[in-house]
């Protein structure tokens, strides 16, 4: 008998009905001879309602109070699913985080996993249960309440699979797959078959928003091939797995777009040792995370330092520079831009073929895109443009890499 472990997001369990139709699933995988661990979030809009509720009572919540609050929408989901098992007939208990064994850190809002013991969940698979698990949350060894931050089930399901050696986890979503661009953008999107990690993992960090980048991170560190495939049909999914060889054959996987970007420039600053390790120390001491760098050339000592974010994070990260670069130069200045957005290409056979920068590159030129910030890994070329422009440049992109043809091997 296999064990299977299968993850349903919010809009998967978005409401009463959609949550019998997941029940109907996981009695029919059962029945199929597997022993099944099912790992759910919030009904969907629930985890927003809950955020407002917080902001309504108080404009700072302690982060320690949030995560109590934020944790009851999972677990608002694990009993309406384990009863809608239970009156179709089947045999299901539901488990918050902390029953079932998921430990972690005491970083409230954004914990990592540190530990998962599941000997309960073993216990109850033996006596013939479906287990359904609260996702995006734990518990610290003193018995504080976390959650893991946005997308955490697909974390927890991933972790969860690895801890009790299920012989498949599936994500199950919205979606059949992932495909090489959002298809809300680029009509003639292909599903993907097969990725490897780290393409999954830079098209997550990159914007695509089918899977948490700190899952694909989990389930490459230890060995988690995973599919992500719908949950309203039996279509095949995407596998993700450790790259093959074959899979370089590929030069372009997919094209991710992130909105929401703004940047900053630090200008006229000091060019000499140490400057840009205490401007990036202040804002990592804030908890901001930055994504794109790029210094320009030095002329007359000084030079400029420019890196992009997320929107949400701008008014912070101005307010921290101001204070942090004033006090190391005078001259130094802060300005932002809001209003663009990251077009990014991922691909691992970028490793083995050259001119894919200058493809993109003079594709979006043809097109009239203008290009203000460039980031390059060896299986990423990511751009920053105005984000008017970012349908327009993920559908060049997407058409000028052949990505939509019929014979594109996905």
């Amino acid at each position: 008998m296999s064990l299977i472990v299968q993850k349903y997001g919010g809009t998967s369990v978005g409401s009463t009905e959609r949550i019998l139709n997941v029940a109907r699933r996981v009695l029919a995988t059962q029945e199929e001879g597997h022993e099944v661990i099912a790992v759910v979030s919030a009904m969907a809009g629930v985890t927003d309602n809950l955020l407002g509720l917080a902001r309504g009572v108080s404009s700072t919540p302690t982060k320690r109070e949030m995560d109590v609050l934020l944790a009851t929408g999972e677990q608002t989901t694990i009993a309406l699913l384990a009863m809608a098992i239970n009156g179709l007939g089947g045999k299901a208990i539901s488990l918050t985080g902390a029953q079932a064994g998921i430990a972690t850190d005491g970083d409230h809002t954004r914990a990592r996993i540190t530990t998962i013991t599941p000997d309960e969940v073993h216990r109850l698979l033996d006596d013939g249960h479906i287990v359904i698990v609260a996702g995006f949350q734990g518990q610290t060894p003193d018995g504080r309440i976390t959650t893991l931050g946005r997308g955490g089930t697909d974390l927890s399901a991933i972790a969860m699979a690895s801890a009790v050696g299920a012989d498949r986890c599936q994500i199950l979503t919205d979606v059949d797959g992932v495909y090489t661009c959002d298809p809300r953008v680029v009509p003639n999107a292909r599903k993907i078959d097969e990725i490897s990690y780290d393409e999954m993992l830079e098209m997550a960090s990159s914007g695509s928003k089918v899977m948490q980048s700190r899952s694909v991170e989990f389930a490459k560190k230890f060995g988690v091939i995973f599919d992500v495939c719908s949950s309203l049909n039996t279509n095949p999914g995407t596998v993700v797995m450790e790259e093959k060889s074959h899979m370089e054959a590929v030069v372009i996987r997919g094209v991710s777009l992130e909105r929401n970007q703004a940047k900053v420039t630090v200008g006229n600053v000091p060019d000499q040792p140490g400057f840009a390790a205490r401007v990036f120390r202040a804002i990592a001491e804030a908890g901001i995370i930055i994504d794109m760098i790029v210094q320009n050339t030095s002329e007359e000592g000084v030079t400029d330092i420019s890196f992009t974010l997320n929107k949400d994070e701008l008014a912070r990260a101005k307010e921290v520079l101001v204070q942090s670069v004033g006090a190391f130069s005078s001259d130094s200045r802060v300005t932002s831009e809001e209003g663009v957005a990251k077009v990014s290409a991922v691909g691992i056979g970028m490793r083995s073929h050259s001119g894919v920068a200058a493809d993109m590159f003079s594709a979006l030129a043809a097109a009239g895109i203008n290009i203000k910030m460039i980031s390059t890994s060896e299986i990423k070329t990511a751009v920053i443009v105005d984000e008017k422009d970012v349908e327009a440049a993920a559908r060049t992109v997407h058409d000028g890499f052949g990505l939509g043809d019929k014979d594109f091997l996905a």
